[in-house]
């Protein structure tokens, strides 16, 4: 198969025995990705979303976002116009920083579906635990770019996959819904390809600036 961010040729990398499921690598920006025979479908997909415990006044589900939270209010102002992407049923990132002042829109595709919402530009965009979640992450990543004010940032949380992650034992390959693993490498593609100014990695924050 060919790798579902920079289409280039992969490699077989492992096999789940427990979930039955295939990952091959790709040989140039080293994702790990899930095959697509794999993928489930979107009625599974959308049931697995639902449930997620996703309560926007669970103390954890707040503390699990709240680097996102903290990363923004530490850039933007609170005049400065923001979208939750693929904020799910539980938009809890939106709700905290509505909490301090700041304008928040918030966007899913099963939970949120206002397409209008992509016709604004925004000074930065959020996508918590999302991007893992992309079957075409080349075309999602470009148009979140296209979302962007003109120097504006993109700030996601996943967990990236190194050459130091046990894969058969990581905890992260075991939602069925996960189609992509990052890894460094595959984040300087992105900012390379699609022409972002700059990238900081921090762990799982990763932050694109158009």
């Amino acid at each position: 198969m060919k790798c579902t961010l920079c289409n280039s040729g992969t490699v077989f990398f492992f096999i789940d025995e427990n979930y039955r499921r295939t990952y091959h690598q790709c040989t140039q920006c080293k994702s790990v990705l899930l095959h697509r025979d794999d993928y489930i479908s979107q009625q599974n997909e959308k049931e697995r979303y639902e449930s997620h415990n996703n309560d926007i006044h669970d103390p954890g589900y707040q503390k699990f976002v709240q680097p996102v939270v903290d990363k923004v209010t530490g850039l933007y102002a609170k005049e400065e116009i923001g979208l939750d992407y693929g904020c799910g049923p539980g938009p809890v990132i939106a709700h905290l920083l509505k909490k301090q002042g700041y304008s928040v829109t918030t966007y899913d595709p099963y939970f949120d579906p206002t397409p209008q919402v992509l016709n604004n530009t925004y000074h930065y965009i959020v996508a918590c635990e999302v991007i893992e979640h992309f079957h075409h992450p080349r075309q999602e990543f470009q148009k979140l770019k296209n979302l962007l004010k003109p120097g504006g940032r993109l700030i996601c949380k996943t967990d990236p996959y190194t050459q130091q992650v046990d894969f058969s034992n990581w905890y992260y390959k075991n939602d069925e819904t996960h189609t992509i693993f990052y890894h460094p490498d595959a984040f300087e593609w992105i900012k390379n390809e699609l022409r972002f100014s700059e990238l900081k990695m921090n762990g799982r924050i990763i932050v694109f600036r158009r």
